[in-house]
């Protein structure tokens, strides 16, 4: 299996630039997290070159991509690079993949198929599976995440859904979904500050609210900017210690790795959040 076995990591989004992502790459591996989850958005990462960046940086994290994007990278592309890095660093290397979203992408038919053929070619390559996790929220990508890699990597999903995942995937496989939060003890300061992260774009992604109504929220709740109540469930706000007994949640549901993204109004801010956190966690 992957070497992402501690409980908490880093999601490092692209709202960073990568110069500061890899700051705080080095700065989380000192402080002992288990691994940088390393958000690429819409941009094509075949070659793995800030992955490989951030791995040579740093002496015992796990970096793992979240992620690569099936429309935008050829597979054969992807493997080469994870063979090329593989040899020199192992199993600290984590291949995150998955379909992204019918908006984002022209001609988006079929994505289960377009997901499965994706394996397909990552396994004549030679990329195992235990290298490789998906990006998965409902059931038939949770199965194929169970039968064909290390696991899933869920993302903007309330500890409901860890519960469920866990019992989709079964015993032995990782479940690391990402989480949100705002270190910051006044409710309306977090929430305008976290509100932005999930309105835009995701209230607008289909397959992400779909999965929200799923999971107990209503129509109200992801309408326009989304309700309190979803924002608070989706960001988690307060002390360090009242967000890592949140993020303590996920585990209790059945997780065996949270990826922790650290929003504030800077990257020095985020990185001092990041550190009190580990002060709690790790």
């Amino acid at each position: 299996m992957t070497s992402v076995v501690k409980r908490f990591g880093l999601f490092l989004a692209p709202h960073r630039d990568d110069a500061a992502r890899k700051e705080q790459a080095i700065a989380a591996d000192e402080l002992g997290y288990g691994a940088v989850w390393l958000g690429t958005g819409r941009n094509s990462v075949g070659d793995l070159a800030l992955v490989e960046d951030l791995l040579a940086s740093t002496e015992r994290i796990t970096v793992a991509t979240a992620i690569v994007n099936v429309w935008v990278d050829e597979p054969e592309t992807l493997a080469e690079s994870y063979h090329r890095l593989a040899g020199r660093y192992g199993k600290r290397l984590l291949l995150g993949i998955g379909v992204g979203h019918p908006e984002a992408v022209t001609g988006y038919r079929s994505p289960y198929e377009k997901l499965v053929d994706y394996l397909d070619r990552l396994d004549a390559a030679g990329v195992p599976a235990d290298a490789r996790i998906l990006a998965a929220l409902g059931d038939r990508v949770l199965k194929l995440a169970a039968e064909r890699t290390a696991g899933a990597h869920p993302y903007l999903v309330p500890v409901a859904h860890t519960r469920h995942a866990r019992s989709v995937l079964g015993a032995g496989k990782l479940l690391a979904p990402e989480h949100k939060v705002v270190v910051d003890e006044d409710p309306v300061a977090a929430r305008a500050i976290g509100r932005p992260y999930v309105q835009n774009p995701y209230l607008g992604l289909q397959n992400y609210v779909n999965n929200l109504r799923r999971h107990g929220y209503t129509e109200a709740d992801v309408a326009g900017g989304g309700s309190d109540r979803l924002i608070d469930d989706l960001v988690l706000h307060g002390s360090a210690e009242t967000v890592a007994k949140g993020l303590r949640s996920h585990v209790d549901a059945g997780a065996d790795h949270v990826a922790v993204q650290v929003l504030g109004p800077s990257p020095e801010v985020e990185a001092r959040h990041q550190r009190q956190l580990a002060e709690v966690l790790l």
